[in-house]
């Protein structure tokens, strides 16, 4: 049987109890049909998780025990940072969630010359929400048991002359470069750009390579954005992670 695991944004210390928030109870409660004895892994996002047991169910929520703690650990060796052109509707939140499946550890929201996304202050904050919600579904889905982190939305030529990690790449298919025969480090970062539907402008490519980005090109068929995400944090895997 397959135990559930829920985050909660809470101090979790073995032997406490502790009643799961709105969202976490409706799961359990009415969509899994959780009963009294179940066993779960909590994980506040704070690294390692913890075994519980439901002792309580009501209309109101649910009640655990916080068991045992486990120091478990996911974490790819490096940094991956994906700043990704914002693609419409649940293209990024398709984008954002395998990310997290292949173990980014932040994504950046770019707001670039062919985006057709444009968010107000009071929508930009509830896309936030809505990702942040993307994410830990993904976490809690894929074992992972600390929260990558999801940026505010961010104009390209404001972001391009602060983005910083250890090796950079910006992904185009009109360049010919391919991955450089490099290694990195355990607790360096490498960061991939990636364009929204349209890809990156010529000039935008250009200014990536001008502040020391190295373009890379994934082979000779052009991808749909949300492929190209997921085709290069695949490969930044290979060569840097622990895809074996």
């Amino acid at each position: 049987m397959t135990v559930s695991r829920i985050y909660q944004s809470a101090i979790l210390n073995p032997g406490a109890s502790l009643r799961l928030d709105e969202k976490a109870s409706h799961h359990l409660g009415r969509v899994l049909r959780a009963s009294v004895g179940e066993k779960l892994i909590i994980f506040n996002g704070q690294g390692g998780e913890y075994d519980a047991l439901i002792t309580h169910i009501d209309k109101k929520g649910v009640d655990v025990e916080v068991q045992a703690f486990r120091d478990k650990d996911v974490e790819p060796p490096i940094d991956i940072i994906l700043a990704q052109g914002i693609a419409r509707g649940e293209k990024m939140d398709f984008i954002i969630q395998k990310a997290v499946e292949l173990g980014v550890r932040k994504v950046i929201p770019l707001i670039t010359e062919r985006c057709n996304v444009r968010l107000d202050n009071e929508r930009e904050e509830k896309r936030l929400q809505h990702w942040q919600s993307v994410i830990i579904s993904a976490c809690e889905q894929s074992g992972r048991n600390r929260l990558p982190e999801v940026a505010a939305p961010v104009d390209w030529k404001q972001w391009l002359p602060r983005a910083k990690a250890d090796v950079c790449f910006v992904l185009s298919p009109h360049v010919d470069a391919k991955l450089p025969a490099l290694s990195l480090k355990p607790g360096m970062s490498v960061m991939v750009v990636i364009g929204p539907e349209g890809g990156l402008s010529g000039p935008e490519v250009a200014m990536a390579q001008q502040q020391g980005f190295s373009p890379l090109n994934l082979g000779p068929r052009v991808l749909r954005t949300e492929t190209a995400a997921l085709a290069a944090l695949a490969v930044l895997q290979v060569k840097f992670g622990d895809f074996v």
